[in-house]
């Protein structure tokens, strides 16, 4: 979509582009306020002039998801779906197999992918708000609604979990604000897998703690400073393996490479859990930080490619609206059937929010 489809939709072009997901939580990227002026009719666009508009889908923080609102994706022939997407400065991209060939298509550019990734979230912060993108203070609402998910998936996946002994793999880790306000609670050993050295250095010294005076299951903590595309699960260690804003590094190859790993990784019975940004449809690159967020059918495609199944999925909740949509799936190696909710409790939830990303890091 060109700026002049962009601005005919009345879009604000370049104002507090939403961006997708990083090594870990999010990072607000702020792009230079522009105002364009539409010299052939004479017609000068102000942000305010916008603002009311753009707010019924979600505020000026809008621009890239009211542009994919404006489009329909187109299904092939063989019933999978040519998605087409956005980069960060309002571009299409026709499909995501053109995107990565163009950023990653050979040895060198793959490289370059990772180290930029890496090189961005090592200048950011090395504290919760930081990693957080100034959103901070979501992280207790965002732990809220993991707990709850990952106890019910517990209760029927695992219903000895209690009184068991599990290990946990913490991944895209960042300063161990997950492990140290969630996953603790339920596990007896967590590893922690972070690529960015600052940041993992602040999650070892925040971790080093008398877990005896805790009052918490976990015993021992251990932290492998290790991009993920490259880390190695050991066989049969995990209990669960916990993703989080840290996926939309790996280009879909490594990320299905990723899982065939983690399920050789998993004990018996073992599950994983990606909670993940997700674009209303399509995807959106990030040519800031090197990371793509991706909408739930993309996903659910890579789950297939990596021989996981959905056996729950949620969407977070409470959080700003100017950000992406939040969504929790649990992922096992096996088909397994599990109980939904009632269809009147998620109908009367559907259409109050929708996808209406903004600021998202």
């Amino acid at each position: 979509m060109s700026i002049r489809q962009a601005w005919d939709l009345g879009v604000p072009v370049g104002v507090l582009l939403p961006f997708p997901g990083s090594l870990r939580d999010r990072q607000v990227h702020v792009l230079e306020r522009r105002v364009f002026e539409r010299t052939a009719g004479g017609v000068s666009c102000s942000l305010q002039g916008l603002c009311d508009k753009r707010n019924r889908v979600g505020g000026l923080t809008c621009f890239l998801q009211a542009l994919g609102d404006e489009k329909e994706q187109k299904v092939v022939s063989e019933g999978g779906e040519t998605m087409e997407g956005l980069d960060s400065e309002g571009n299409t991209l026709s499909t995501r197999e053109v995107m990565w060939e163009t950023y990653t298509g050979d040895e060198k550019s793959r490289e370059e992918w990772y180290t930029k990734g890496v090189d961005y979230w090592s200048a950011v912060e090395a504290s919760v708000d930081g990693v957080l993108g100034g959103y901070g203070s979501i992280s207790g609402r965002d732990i809220m609604d993991s707990s709850k998910f990952l106890t019910d998936c517990l209760k029927t996946l695992k219903p000895d979990w209690p009184e068991s002994s599990m290990v946990a793999l913490d991944c895209g880790a960042g300063v161990g604000r997950v492990t140290k306000n969630f996953l603790m609670h339920y596990f007896n050993e967590v590893d922690l897998v972070e690529p960015v050295q600052q940041l993992i250095e602040v999650a070892q010294r925040d971790l080093q703690l008398d877990f005896d005076s805790l009052g918490t299951k976990m015993r021992k903590v251990n932290f492998f400073n290790c991009p993920l595309q490259e880390y190695v699960p050991p066989p049969e260690r995990y209990d669960i393996i916990w993703i989080q804003w840290c996926i939309g590094h790996l280009t879909d190859v490594d990320l299905i490479q990723f899982f065939n790993r983690a399920k050789l990784g998993l004990k018996p019975g073992g599950f994983i859990i990606l909670k993940e940004n997700i674009a209303k449809s399509g995807f959106v690159l990030d040519k800031v930080d090197f990371s793509v967020t991706r909408s739930d059918p993309y996903f659910r495609d890579l789950f297939q490619q990596g021989g996981v199944y959905v056996y729950q999925h949620r969407k977070q909740t409470a959080f700003p609206r100017e950000l992406f949509e939040v969504h929790m799936y649990c992922l096992t190696t096996e088909f397994k059937k599990c109980k939904s909710k009632s269809k009147s409790k998620s109908k009367s939830k559907k259409g109050k929010r929708g996808n209406r990303p903004g600021i998202i890091k």
